[in-house]
Formats: structure tokens, C-alpha cells, sequence
């Protein structure tokens, strides 16, 4: 399609929101003209330069290929959808429990239309390790988890974007300065190849944009609130620790309150038979995780990050700065991420090449060897280890010598934006959604909102 200047709907981001606002969209209200605007490339040519051979570590690309593109932060992810309201975001207080399940799970039949059908979707429920799990001070939230893997959820986005290119403008490797309303509330997005106007704008720019979305808040003065920052590290051990877990539940979300503080710790994003893998956040290189559905793509490891969340409200507001100042610690001290044996760690010190060499377990990642001791703050530090103390009474081996540990993983959250029941600001017909709202915190949450949208301009039209 050829690219114009005025549309009726435009969408800031091709993340999960933005793609499934726009499918819905393409579905529901086909007579709209609908455009997408991506500070990415498209997914075909979304290739991160690290090789693990010439090119090691992360090399500081204009547009990071993990992070931005079609299909978001989460086309590289593993592809896990959960759906539940017990976590991954807080979507159902402005939209209903009810609906919020109903939408994750359209978003599931779409994902297995388009090219998900065959993969397997794994429920909490029911579970004996949720008693096991009681008995030993953790808690098993309660889920169910499509996992479509690395691959798969590539060929599933690649349909998606087949079925959408010739019914959406998309316009890749744009990035959009800034956004302000006419008027006569029509509204103007301004990028360097000019301006656009639009009667419905439809925002999502994930947690990428988390600086950029902040600064059109301020421009348009709608309404923020802090938001909290999970910072941590990614654990890495042989898959065989965890099977007994992963081949019934997949993802176990876990949840332990520490002795000590009384902080909460959480498992997070895990990935069996996976891989540890390098994310770039606005410059900051912190570490994450994914894995594949085909078996000759897998690893004989499995990794999952163990989380703790810091909110900070009087006099100090800025969590994710927090986050960020703690990132660029390791940054300095590793030239990216940190590695350690939690062996090493506990006797207080350094892991280095010789000792990661011996390791029984093969790192998926070329890190740096170092001392998590000095980047980590010692609460933090204190919960993560605790935490791993009591994974091993239900996963034995988790507290291992060799138990490798990458740092830091660091989940910066958007300053949560005021919406109404619509998803839309005080701003008519300008809605905020996806992980750029600091509501949803997950794959599946952002799709919903980005489908609940789409309906609600949809019914407008009709």
C-alpha cells in the first residue's frame, strides 16, 4: 500500500499491542485506513549481530534487533503466554477479570491460526506441586501457559504480518519525535519524514519507549504514576533439575518472602532446554532468556530469572533510574553481563575463565566472569540467595556449586499512565496500551488490550 498523510486510526509501535490493535482493526473495521509506525525494521531483517564467535557481546546497534522491530521485545522472547490475572499485569482493574481472560484468550486461538496449532498449553491447575511447594514457605501462582517457543512464535508473527501488509501501512525504521493533539482533536504525529494526522492514536510502544512515552505525557499533561523495577539475576543449571517441574507446568511461577527483609522474591520467564541471551534497553546491556519449541534447537540447560521488586515513592520517585544506575554498575565492572558460580559467590569470590571452564554446567552465553557481590545491593543480593536455598528443597541441584548466575537482569516497568475503562487518556481518542502503559507486563496482556481497543473503535464505526 502506498504510505499517506492522513488516516483514521494511527498505532505508535508493531509490539504485541500494536500488532493486535491492528489486526483486530483489519478484521472488525476493514473500511478504516489504518497506518503502523515502527522505530524497527521489519521482521525478516531483525538479526542481532552477536554470533558468539566474531561478535561476542553486544555492540551497541542504532536499533537494537532484540528489542525493536516487528513484533516487539517478545518476538525474540520464548513465547510464553500466560494467561491469568494473577500476574503479567493489572489490565483486568480497568477492563474486568472476565474480559481480560476472554481477550488472552482470542489471542490464543489467533496465535494458533496462524501458525501456533500443535504446541502445548500447560496449566497450574490441579497440580500436586502447588501442595509441595506450600510445605516448603513458596507459592505456585496459578496459570495457563502457551508456549509457543522462539521459533514457532517467529512463524506465527510472520503470518500475523503476511495477513496484515496489505490492508495497514507499516512503516518501518521511523521513529516518531512526538505526538500532540489539533484543534480540533484530530492528532499529528511528527517523525523525520513528517507529519501525519489521524483521528485515533493508538500508543504502544512497549517498555523500550519508557523515556519517549514519558516525555509525550508530559507534552499532553495526562496523569503518571510510579511504577516498580524487578531487579536481579538470570539462573542458569543443568535441565534435568527442574524437568520434573517444567515437563508438567512448563512456567512455575514461584513466589518466596524472605526471612531476613520480608522481601518477595518471584521466578521469572523460564525456559527449559534454553538459552541465556544478551537485551539492550536504551543502552543499558542486561540479560534475558528464551528457548525453542523444536527439539533439535534446544539446549541441556534450563534458566529463569529470580526477580525482587523495588518501588520508590518520597522523596526518591525514579525506580527505574534505580534500575538503570545498578545495570550500568555491571556494565562498567563486566563490559556487559556478569557471570558467577553460585559456589563462588558464596565464598565470596570472583568467578573467572578457569573456574567457569570446570563448571559442569556449559554457560549458553559468553559473559564476563566476575563477582555479583559488587554490582547487586546486599538486600537484593541476600533475597536472591535465600530464594535459591529454598528452590533446592523442591528442585534439588538448584543450589549447586556450578549453578551459574548472570547479572543483572533488571525489568524496567513504564511509569503507569492514567486510562479510563477504555484504555483512552483524557486526551478523546488517544489511547495508551501495552507494556508502554505500565498496565500490562506481559505478551499475553498486551494483546488483549491491544484487541480491546481496536473493538472499541471498532463499535464506533459501526
Amino acid at each position: 500500500m502506498a504510505c499517506e498523510k492522513n488516516y483514521d486510526v494511527i498505532i505508535i509501535g508493531a509490539g504485541p499491542g500494536g500488532i493486535f490493535s491492528a489486526y483486530e482493526l483489519a478484521m472488525k473495521a476493514p473500511g478504516l485506513k489504518v497506518a503502523v509506525f515502527e522505530a524497527g525494521r521489519p521482521l525478516q531483517q531483525r538479526k542481532c549481530p552477536i554470533d558468539g564467535k566474531k561478535i561476542k557481546s553486544c555492540i551497541n546497534c542504532p536499533s537494537c534487533a532484540i528489542m525493536r522491530g516487528f513484533g516487539g521485545a517478545g518476538a525474540f522472547s520464548d513465547g510464553k503466554y500466560n494467561i491469568t490475572n494473577d500476574f503479567g499485569g493489572t489490565l483486568y482493574e480497568h477492563i474486568g477479570k472476565e474480559t481480560a481472560l476472554e481477550l488472552m484468550n482470542y489471542v490464543d486461538r489467533i496465535n494458533l491460526e496462524c501458525g501456533g496449532e500443535g504446541t502445548k498449553l500447560y496449566s497450574t491447575a490441579g497440580t500436586k506441586f502447588k501442595k509441595i511447594c506450600i510445605e516448603n514457605k513458596l507459592r505456585l501462582l496459578d496459570a495457563s501457559v502457551r508456549h509457543l517457543g522462539t521459533d514457532k512464535n517467529y512463524e506465527v508473527l510472520g503470518n500475523i504480518y503476511n495477513e496484515l501488509k496489505d490492508k495497514i501501512d507499516f512503516i518501518f525504521n521511523c521513529h516518531v519525535d512526538s505526538v500532540s493533539e489539533t484543534a480540533d482533536g484530530r492528532y499529528i504525529v511528527n517523525t523525520p519524514d513528517g507529519d501525519y494526522s489521524c483521528d485515533k492514536c493508538i500508543v504502544s510502544v512497549g517498555r523500550s519507549g519508557s523515556k519517549w512515552i514519558e516525555k509525550v505525557c508530559k507534552d499532553l499533561n495526562i496523569e503518571t504514576y510510579s511504577n516498580r523495577v524487578d531487579i536481579g539475576v538470570r539462573v542458569e543449571l543443568p535441565a534435568v533439575v527442574f524437568s520434573h517441574l517444567t515437563s508438567e507446568l512448563y512456567e512455575s511461577k514461584i513466589v518466596y518472602r524472605t526471612e531476613k527483609f520480608e522481601d518477595l522474591v518471584r521466578t521469572f520467564c523460564m525456559n527449559p532446554n534454553g538459552y541465556v541471551v544478551n537485551e539492550n534497553t536504551n543502552g543499558i546491556v542486561t540479560v534475558n532468556g528464551h528457548s525453542f519449541d523444536a527439539p533439535e534447537l534446544q539446549s541441556d540447560n534450563t534458566n529463569f530469572a529470580l526477580l525482587v521488586a523495588k518501588h520508590f515513592s518520597e522523596p526518591f520517585k525514579d525506580s527505574n533510574g534505580y534500575g538503570e544506575s545498578i545495570a550500568r554498575l555491571s556494565n562498567m565492572l563486566g563490559g556487559g553481563v556478569i557471570v558467577q558460580r553460585f559456589g563462588d559467590l558464596m565464598r565470596g569470590r570472583r568467578s573467572n575463565d578457569a573456574r567457569i571452564a570446570e563448571s559442569t554446567v556449559r554457560p549458553t552465553l559468553a559473559a564476563t566472569p566476575g563477582d555479583l557481590s559488587l554490582v547487586l545491593p546486599k538486600r537484593i543480593l541476600d533475597g536472591i540467595i535465600e530464594m535459591i536455598y529454598a528452590l533446592d528443597k523442591i528442585a534439588p541441584g538448584t543450589a549447586n556449586d556450578d549453578t551459574l548466575l548472570y547479572g543483572v537482569e533488571v525489568k524496567f516497568y513504564n511509569m503507569e499512565v492514567a486510562i479510563d475503562e477504555n484504555l483512552e487518556t483524557n486526551h478523546k481518542g488517544l489511547y495508551i496500551i501495552g507494556d508502554g502503559s505500565g498496565v500490562t507486563h506481559s505478551l499475553s496482556h498486551a494483546s488483549a488490550s491491544g484487541v480491546y481497543v481496536a473493538r472499541r473503535i471498532a463499535e464506533a464505526v459501526d
